[in-house]
Formats: structure tokens, C-alpha cells, sequence
């Protein structure tokens, strides 16, 4: 008995699901475009604001360092002056105080940095490819000297420097050693917490062949593992040397004349030709000039600083 064949027909979709259907697509991707758009424009937005925020105080030093006097306290106030003055620059270069203090706080600067690098630089290979007991508590003790604000440690900084305190030590007020080894306190701890890092990072397997083929510790750290660490160093040099350059307090309160006064302290004891004239123009013009040193070495090194900043981050 023959069976009949049966063909299923196909079903007949209705076209007006799939109309819907595209019709939500296409608002979907409308949705997807303007939300992109809108992102993009919060996004210049915000970083336009951030940009302003950050780079108009230095505008504004310059602005205000070449304004004539007569106009600096002018309302509405003047973004930019009617007749470029360049007197205020005059001043603070033909002032011989001013010279001495830049002068203090370049040695001060270098000195405090070689000597943070220096020790930095032995302690983090210890800490960091040498195994001991107390090595981790040792790291977070040094990690914790540099959350004391300054001022909590003033006082004591102070009787050590005049030499009252438990060693017989010599009075170093009022002189360039004195800054050098209170800008340790806050320059060397920081120091030997990165440089660590960077110590750590580094592949074992450098070390083990050079000490196989009769290096000791420390030429293996001097001639192979230092010069690996040099991104290190410059970032860490760098940020010492900022943070030593631009200390204020301890500058302050340990010296009394321009034979050991940096030039931050030297920029506050500026005077107008009154005593009730701010020297505000001539504070200003100091600051740009102060300023140019470091945008100068960060414009050297700012490969060696990028390098440094994720070098210390990759393990091997």
C-alpha cells in the first residue's frame, strides 16, 4: 500500500514583527551613536577643565610676573598686561640675596639627592634580593616614616642640629649640612622604598650566573645590577630633587641669614620699597625663574622617568 508523501509548507512569517524588529535595531544603534558622541564630548570636556585647572596658576605667575605694578590689583582684573614689564626680573636677578639662596638650594638639592641615591641604592639591594628575618617589617617601618607630616618631627630635628640632645654632636645651625641631613628624613625613606621594588623586579637568574662565575655581592650589585636600575635612579633622583628644592619649613626654621637660606625662603623675605607695598610682581617673576630648572630636567629625563615609573611594576 503506497503512503502518500507529505510536504510540510513553509510557514508564512507576518511582516510586521520583523518590521519591529528592525526598527528596534536601527534605534538601538541610534542610541549606540549618540551615546558615543556624548562621551567623547564629556570626556574633551572634563580633561579641558583639568588642563585649565592645572596649567593656570602658572599662567598666571608669568602674567603677573611681566604686569607693571600700577596694574597687578586692577579689577576687573587683566589677563594680559597692557605693556610687558620686564623690571620684576630685573630685580631678582641683580638681587645678590636671591643669587646666594639659589645658589644654597642647588647644593643643598644635589647633595641631599647623591647622598639619598647613595644609601637608597645599598639598602634597597639589600631589602630587596637578600632574604632576612625582619626584612618586611623593616620595609613597612621605612614605608611609615614618610606619612610624619614635617612639623611633627621639628621639634626634635631642631635639638639635634644644635647638638642638645643624647650624642654629643657639633651645632650645625645655620648651615648647608644641617638642610642636607634634615631632607634625608623625607628623601631616603622614599627612595629606598622604590628603588626596592626595582631591586626585586630584576631576574634572579643575572645574579646567580655572575656570583657562579666568581663575582661577589658587591660587584655583582655595581657593575650588573645598578646599571639596570638606572631608570630607577633618575626617577627617584628626580622626585628627591623637586621634593629638596622645594622644602620650605625646615629651611626656614633651621637657618637665619642668606650664608645657608634656599631660595624658597629667600622668595617669602621679599619686600616692596614700602612697608605697606606687597612685592608681589617681584615674588612672582622668582617663582618662574625658580620653576624653569625643574621643567628643564624633567624635559632631559622624561624617557628615563616613564621608563622608571612601570620598569619597578614588571616582575622578571
Amino acid at each position: 500500500m503506497a503512503q502518500k508523501a507529505t510536504t510540510s509548507a513553509p510557514i508564512a512569517v507576518p511582516a510586521q514583527p520583523r518590521a519591529q524588529e528592525r526598527a528596534g535595531e536601527y534605534v538601538a544603534v541610534q542610541r549606540s551613536s549618540a551615546g558615543h558622541v556624548f562621551g567623547r564630548i564629556l570626556f574633551w570636556l572634563v580633561l579641558v577643565v583639568i588642563v585649565i585647572y592645572t596649567l593656570f596658576p602658572f599662567y598666571w605667575a608669568i602674567v603677573s610676573s611681566i604686569t607693571p605694578d600700577s596694574q597687578l590689583f586692577n579689577t576687573p582684573a587683566s589677563y594680559w598686561p597692557e605693556k610687558i614689564d620686564w623690571s620684576h626680573y630685573e630685580y631678582v636677578l641683580r638681587n645678590n640675596d636671591f643669587l646666594q639662596a639659589l645658589w644654597n638650594s642647588t647644593v643643598v638639592s644635589v647633595a641631599t639627592v647623591a647622598l639619598s641615591l647613595l644609601i637608597g641604592a645599598f639598602a634597597a639591594y639589600a631589602l630587596g634580593r637578600f632574604k632576612f628575618r625582619g626584612r618586611t617589617i623593616g620595609l613597612y617601618v621605612i614605608l611609615s616614616m614618610t606619612m610624619f607630616p614635617s612639623v611633627a618631627i621639628l621639634g626634635s630635628l631642631f635639638l639635634m642640629i644644635r647638638g642638645d640632645w643624647l650624642l654629643p654632636t657639633p651645632n650645625l645651625y645655620n648651615t648647608k649640612t644641617a638642610l642636607v641631613i634634615t631632607y634625608l628624613t623625607f628623601t631616603l625613606p622614599f627612595t629606598v622604598w622604590v628603588l626596592t621594588n626595582f631591586f626585586k623586579s630584576m631576574p634572579g637568574e643575572l645574579e646567580e650566573a655572575a656570583l657562579v662565575d666568581g663575582a661577589g655581592p658587591f660587584r655583582v650589585f655595581w657593575q650588573i645590577l645598578l646599571p639596570l636600575a638606572l631608570p630607577g635612579l633618575v626617577t627617584t633622583g628626580l622626585l628627591a630633587f623637586i621634593a629638596a628644592w622645594n622644602e620650605f619649613l625646615f629651611a626656614l626654621t633651621f637657618t637665619n641669614d642668606y650664608s645657608a637660606r634656599t631660595v624658597q625662603v629667600a622668595i617669602s623675605q621679599f619686600a616692596g620699597r614700602s612697608q605697606f607695598e606687597l612685592a608681589y610682581g617681584n615674588k612672582m617673576a622668582a617663582a618662574v625663574l625658580v620653576t624653569l630648572p625643574l621643567i628643564v630636567l624633567v624635559l632631559i629625563f622624561q624617557r628615563k622617568i616613564l621608563a622608571g615609573l612601570t620598569a619597578g611594576a614588571i616582575k622578571g
